[in-house]
C-alpha cells in the first residue's frame, strides 16, 4: 500500500506493470475548477479495453502507474464555478474519451471522432477506478431516476457502442434480419435486446449450449453454436440462401469473411472489434459485386450515451454476469477473459 501526504487519502486502483495491479492510497483531487465537477465513483463496468490495458496492449506509449477503469457511474460530490447543468448528489455517468470539445467533430456531436482527443481514460490516461476525480462537466451525463447506477455503468461503452453501431452506422430498420456475433459478450447481449425491441429478427452465435439457452431467453430468434456447425452455412439455410440485412461483428479473424458471406446483396456489416485477430483478407470482387457496405465503428458519442440511458429507463437493461468488489478487480478481469462469461462484469466501490 502506497501513502502520500496531503489531504484525506482515497483509494485508486493502479496498473504498475503488465498484469500487475496495486490498490494505493492517494490524495484527494483539488477542488473542481471552472467548468468542472468532482465525482464520487460508485461502479465500474469492465470491457475488453481493460483486459488489453492489463496485458500491456496499449498500442501507444503510456506512463505507469495508471489508474484503470474505462467505464463508470457515480455521483456529483462538488461543482466548480460556472457549472449549472449539474448539482451535488446528481447520479451520473462519464464519457471516457478526453475530447477537446472545440474541433469540428466535437461541435457536430461526433465526439468519438475528436481531432484532438487527449486519450481514453483507464487506457492511455488515469481512469475511473478511484474514489474521487474531477472532470469537465460537459463530459458528464445525468442518469434517469429509474436506472440503477449498476446498470448505468454499462451505458458509456457497452450500451452506447451498440447504439452507435446499430443505428448511426448500420442504420438498422424495423423488420430487418440481423446476425449478432457472440451473444455472451456485453455488447452482443445488448445488441440482441436492442434489435429485438426494435422489431428485428435476430440470429446469434454462441460457443456452447448453455449460452444458447441464455441467448434464447434474451429474445434471440435463432441461435447457432459455432462449435457444432459453420455459422455462415446455418445463416444461409435459415434465410433460405437470401442472407441477413446486417451483421453485428466484433470478433474479426477467420470469421470475418464468413460474416460477409452471411449478408444479402447490398447488406451492411458493422464492426468494432477484433478479439480473434485484427488481420483479414477480403475478396474485393465479392465486395463490389454483392455491393456490401462495411462500417468501422469505434466508441460512441454523448448522444449515444443519453439514448442508451433512455433505453435502460424504458426497460432494456444490460445483462450482468458477475459483480465484484474493487479489491477483486483482477477476478473480474479473469471472468471477462473466460469463455463462460455472459454479459457484463461490474466492480462496486
Amino acid at each position: 500500500m502506497t501513502r502520500q501526504s496531503g489531504p484525506s487519502p482515497m483509494r485508486a486502483l493502479t496498473l504498475v506493470g503488465d498484469r500487475k495491479l496495486e490498490l494505493a492510497e492517494v490524495s484527494e483531487p483539488p477542488p473542481p475548477g471552472a467548468g468542472e465537477v468532482r465525482l464520487q465513483v460508485k461502479a465500474v463496468a469492465l470491457n475488453h479495453l481493460d483486459v488489453w490495458g492489463y496485458r500491456g496492449m496499449a498500442f501507444v506509449k503510456r506512463k505507469l502507474p495508471l489508474v484503470v477503469g474505462a467505464e463508470a457511474s457515480g455521483e456529483v460530490a462538488a461543482v466548480g464555478p460556472g457549472v449549472t447543468s449539474l448539482k451535488i448528489g446528481d447520479r451520473v455517468v462519464m464519457y471516457g474519451g478526453l475530447t477537446c470539445g472545440t474541433c469540428a467533430a466535437c461541435r457536430e456531436g461526433r465526439d468519438n471522432l475528436c481531432e484532438n482527443v487527449a486519450g481514453i481514460m483507464g487506457f492511455h490516461v488515469d481512469g475511473f477506478a478511484r474514489d474521487l476525480l474531477n472532470m469537465p462537466a460537459r463530459l458528464v451525463v445525468p442518469v434517469p431516476e429509474d436506472v440503477s447506477l449498476r446498470n448505468a455503468a454499462c451505458a458509456p461503452i457497452g450500451f452506447a457502442t451498440v447504439e452507435h453501431m446499430l443505428f448511426d452506422n448500420a442504420k438498422l430498420k424495423p423488420g430487418e434480419t440481423i446476425l449478432v456475433h457472440a451473444a455472451g459478450s456485453g455488447i452482443g447481449s445488448a445488441a440482441i435486446k436492442m434489435a429485438k425491441a426494435f422489431g428485428c429478427t435476430v440470429i446469434t452465435t454462441v460457443g456452447d449450449d448453455a449460452k444458447a439457452e441464455k441467448a434464447k431467453a434474451l429474445g434471440a430468434d435463432y441461435v447457432i453454436n459455432y462449435k457444432n456447425e459453420r455459422f455462415e452455412g446455418a445463416v444461409r439455410k435459415l434465410t433460405k440462401k437470401k442472407g441477413v440485412d446486417v451483421v453485428f461483428e466484433h470478433v474479426g479473424g477467420e470469421g470475418f469473411n464468413a460474416s460477409l458471406f452471411c449478408l444479402k446483396r447490398g447488406g451492411r456489416l458493422v464492426t468494432c472489434g477484433s478479439t480473434a485477430g485484427p488481420t483479414v483478407t477480403i475478396n474485393l470482387m465479392q465486395l463490389f459485386q454483392q455491393q456490401y457496405k462495411i462500417f468501422g465503428s469505434f466508441g460512441a458519442s454523448m448522444h449515444n450515451i443519453r439514448a442508451s440511458l433512455d433505453k435502460m429507463a424504458n426497460g432494456i437493461t444490460p445483462v450482468i454476469d458477475t459483480e465484484v468488489a474493487l479489491t477483486d478487480f483482477e477476478r473480474g478481469l479473469a471472468r471477462l477473459e473466460s469463455r463462460q462469461v455472459f454479459g457484463k462484469v461490474i466492480v462496486h466501490f
